[in-house]
């Protein structure tokens, strides 16, 4: 299916496990901008095995769910957009916990479930699902490989799940469209992601990969449930989708040879073309993806060029940028009408501590000191 959909899934746990240090989903109830399904009576609509493959739904630019269960089935009909089915198999009362967040290409979910169960069913068409547990009690099998604390797995659209989970467990996951993404990784990276995924459900993994792809997770999720609002803005969405496809291109070990290192005449030139870019396109928050686009080149091409010419890597670069673009308009901003937090989602900061951090850092105030300045015409 094409990509420009939200693409739409869902997921999980407690106990007592072995657990990375992030922080579990608190079990309140909260849904943002979505209906988790539900019929002309309020029932909720629960997927079975024998429905067609889902389909994504069409573009609705945000959508988020938090959710308390307390039933498999009533856990499994979270991930609306999958055809899922959730067999309990440990005794016990059921008790499960989901959050979803849903923008452009990108589905990120966090799932809590206190029982063993089997999950079998289908993703939705054309998409492309990589997990990594936060909290495991035991182990598990994904399709018939062992499941723990630092399994990262991954699933294609349109094929059949089989994953019979840990006792107790709590998983973070992304679900992409899979063009979107291997589109990124083709234009950023070089790199066929789909073709070096192609009939896996395991990614080679060390402690230290499944724990940097558990904390960008981690963060971007707690960043999105404090301020959810941040997701109205297409840059903010833009720029934390090509953060998403980011992660996942890293957390995938490259199998082909690297690229030659370009000349340093060569590097020179595609730094100063890449600096034009940025001068003709000044008023828009652009990112590494977008010069990676325009100057065809991987990003790795372009580090070498910038750590050559200016001793710093693009991504410093372009923050300093979008970081000026920001202050340029909180100077000019009208504090009765505006705030911090908007301008910063129209610059792509979609963690606004990180934000407010960064800024200051650069410019020894904090954004809501410079919107109060601009306020007494200073």
């Amino acid at each position: 299916m094409q990509g420009k959909g939200i693409k739409a899934a869902r997921s999980r746990l407690a106990g007592n496990a072995r657990r990375a240090p992030v922080s579990t989903v608190p079990a309140d109830v909260l849904a943002r901008g979505m209906q988790s399904g539900a019929d002309a009576n309020g029932r909720t609509q629960g997927p079975s095995p024998m429905n067609p493959l889902p389909i994504a739904p069409q573009d609705r630019g945000f959508a988020t769910s938090r959710l308390h269960t307390l039933d498999a089935d009533e856990h499994a009909a979270c991930l609306k957009e999958w055809g899922q089915c959730y067999d309990q198999l440990s005794a016990g009362r059921f008790e499960g916990w989901f959050e979803e967040y849903l923008f452009g290409n990108v589905q990120l979910f966090r799932e809590r479930m206190n029982r063993e169960v089997h999950e079998t069913g289908d993703p939705w068409v054309g998409s492309r699902t990589i997990a990594v547990p936060l909290e495991v009690e035991g182990s598990g099998r994904f399709f018939g490989e062992r499941f723990d604390i630092d399994t990262i797995i991954t699933l294609k659209g349109g094929e059949a799940l089989d994953f019979r989970t840990p006792p107790s467990h709590e998983i973070l996951a992304i679900t992409a469209d899979a063009k979107a993404l291997n589109a990124y990784a083709l234009t950023v990276e070089h790199r066929d992601i789909e073709a070096e995924l192609n009939g896996s459900h395991t990614i080679p993994a060390t402690p230290e990969r499944s724990a940097r792809l558990r904390a960008f997770l981690a963060t971007a999720m707690a960043s999105l449930r404090e301020t959810p609002e941040t997701l109205q803005h297409a840059q903010t969405r833009k720029e934390l989708e090509e953060s998403v496809f980011g992660i996942v291109v890293r957390t995938v070990p490259e199998s082909a040879a690297r690229a030659t290192r370009p000349s340093a005449r060569a590097r020179q030139r595609l730094v100063a073309k890449a600096r034009d870019y940025m001068r003709a396109h000044i008023d828009e928050p652009i990112t590494v993806a977008d010069l990676c686009s325009a100057l065809r080149v991987s990003r790795r091409t372009l580090q070498y060029g910038f750590h050559d010419a200016l001793d710093l890597n693009p991504v410093r670069f372009l923050r300093a940028m979008r970081l000026n673009g920001a202050r340029r308009e909180l100077k000019h901003a009208d504090p009765a009408c505006d705030t911090v937090a908007d301008i910063a989602a129209r610059w792509g900061f979609w963690h606004l501590s990180h934000f407010a951090t960064d800024y200051r850092s650069m410019f020894y105030e904090l954004p809501s000191e410079t919107l109060r300045r601009s306020s007494a015409g200073t």
